[in-house]
């Protein structure tokens, strides 16, 4: 079965948000092209890896002889989105591999995202040794490619951080997630 392909390319929306309050907040990609929406959820530390990695990209271009890609080298300021996701949010899948190239032929970013795909294990003789060597790659049912120019990555790579960073406060004592609802300390040396 051929995988379907949600590609938006220099689309005109693209974020990282949640839904939920800190602590039990969802996290997701969403990107919009026209009147075309996909939202794939994603997890704190994918969200935050990918700010990291969009940045070190830039900031590696940012130093090729003379910067010919433009890259800027901070969020250019017509690019700040600060609005919340587009509701509804309707989950494409949740996003188990991502990977994040550059595509020097249009000057964009390219994110790849594709859902968590599990092995079928019940088809599988425990006693069989061709069923160890047999490959197991499971080609995926869809995926979604975003495509975007080095400004938009800038300012998507600072509202992702800044989006992961307002979670529940850390603790001072033991750096854990302080909830709403109280906090017990567990200090290193068991105190």
């Amino acid at each position: 079965m051929a995988t379907l392909v949600h590609e938006l390319v220099w689309p005109d929306r693209v974020v990282v948000g949640t839904v939920g309050s800190p602590g039990s907040r969802s996290f997701y990609l969403q990107a919009r092209s026209g009147r075309r929406l996909v939202s794939v959820a994603l997890e704190k530390e994918q969200s935050a890896l990918l700010a990291e990695k969009i940045d070190e990209i830039l900031d590696h271009l940012m130093t090729t002889d003379g910067n010919p890609f433009s890259v800027p080298s901070s969020t250019p300021i017509e690019l700040v989105d600060n609005e919340p996701l587009e509701q509804p949010v309707e989950q494409q899948f949740r996003t188990g591999t991502m990977s994040l190239g550059w595509d020097p032929s249009t000057v964009q970013l390219v994110i790849e995202m594709f859902p968590i795909v599990e092995a079928d294990a019940d088809d599988r003789d425990p006693f069989d040794d061709a069923d160890e060597e047999r490959d197991d790659t499971v080609e995926p049912s869809e995926m979604v490619v975003v495509k975007i120019p080095v400004g938009t990555a800038r300012a998507f790579a600072k509202r992702t951080r800044e989006v992961v960073g307002a979670g529940r406060p850390l603790c001072p004592f033991c750096a854990t997630p302080i909830d709403p609802e109280g906090h017990t300390c567990v200090l290193p040396d068991g105190f």
